[in-house]
């Protein structure tokens, strides 16, 4: 029976999830474990969280009654700082039972048929994104997994006949122009293609071209973020590729898609990173990542004497490998 109406929840927010307008949204919750504070309520744009309102807690609960676009993809947390609980909003009145720990793991949402589909969506990921496209077209579940998690994965082609998939009406939205900006940049900088030049400050803002690195050996050119764990993971591995190569022609050149300009250089700094450092401080709004179509980090781009890409995204004992093999 339960497996009955959860499929007639998602039934619902397919045939309906198309119309993206504004509607009157009720949305009751309480929090476990919290008896005042504020809970905030944001929108989700380009990865990131920003707030469009706010409600205090009182006695464990609070609400919102406010016009949202519908459906959408929202986020709610109760430090605007920090982590969030992505919600996937439908029309009509919703309830939530916000659990701050584990990064809101624990937090249940009802009313929502498309939070419906997006838990079942996180329970089965598909290794083919077309595939649940396919079946849920209309779904802002099926763009944001195809935003989010797969665009990065899949070659310009791929991701071009996954747009097709997609509703017509969801091609209007702005999560299908960055992606469709995406796809000629990533056929531009696949590898065998020359790089392409930029310029960046650096971290006391003097302005750094990036092809000034280029021309005498082999760059790295590498995209993190203080606040990304897999790029600080990531780093000692850097720092020993440097380490181990940099007197025999091999160079890095990071660009950070940081914020604050404190964690950006405190993260340099507690790497030990002592190579070259660009950002322009804009998260994922970057227009330095932009031009190498990154979307998601760590990511790299392994570039020769002759301005040309040989390899992406080396990690790990591959890095390590690849560079032997070359400057051996």
């Amino acid at each position: 029976m339960k497996k009955t109406l959860l499929f007639i929840a998602i039934l619902s927010a397919i045939i309906t999830g198309c119309d993206n307008s504004k509607y009157n949204f009720v949305f009751n919750g309480e929090v476990e474990g919290v008896k005042d504070g504020i809970v905030y309520l944001q929108k989700y744009r380009n990865k990131t969280y920003f707030v469009i309102d706010s409600a205090k807690i009182e006695n464990g609960k609070f609400g919102f009654n406010k016009n949202l676009e519908l459906p959408e993809i929202y986020g709610i947390t109760l430090d605007s700082t920090k982590g969030s609980f992505l919600l996937f909003l439908d029309e009509g009145e919703s309830s939530i039972v916000l659990n701050p720990e584990n990064n809101y793991r624990d937090t249940k949402v009802t009313g929502s048929a498309s939070q419906d589909l997006f838990d079942v969506y996180k329970a089965n990921r598909p290794d083919d994104i077309s595939d649940f496209i396919r079946e849920y077209p209309n779904s802002f579940v099926s763009l944001y997994a195809l935003y989010r998690e797969f665009s990065y994965r899949l070659t310009p082609q791929q991701l071009r006949d996954a747009i097709d998939l997609l509703d017509p009406k969801l091609k209007n939205t702005p999560y299908v122009e960055t992606l469709e900006e995406l796809i000629p940049t990533l056929e531009v900088v696949a590898v065998g293609n020359k790089a392409l030049d930029f310029v960046g400050n650096d971290v006391d803002g003097n302005p750094v071209t990036f092809f000034d690195f280029v021309g005498e050996g082999y760059v790295l050119l590498d995209f993190w973020a203080s606040w990304c764990p897999p790029c600080r993971r990531e780093n000692p591995n850097l720092v020993s590729a440097y380490n181990k190569f940099k007197d025999k022609g091999f160079d890095i050149f990071a660009v950070s898609l940081d914020k604050s300009k404190d964690a950006w250089i405190k993260g340099i700094e507690d790497d030990n990173l002592t190579w070259t450092h660009v950002s322009d401080l804009l998260l994922w709004d970057s227009e330095l990542a932009k031009v190498y179509g990154v979307r998601v980090i760590p990511s790299n781009f392994l570039i020769d004497k002759n301005g040309v890409i040989i390899a992406k995204n080396l990690r790990g004992e591959e890095l390590h490998s690849t560079l032997e093999e070359l400057l051996k």
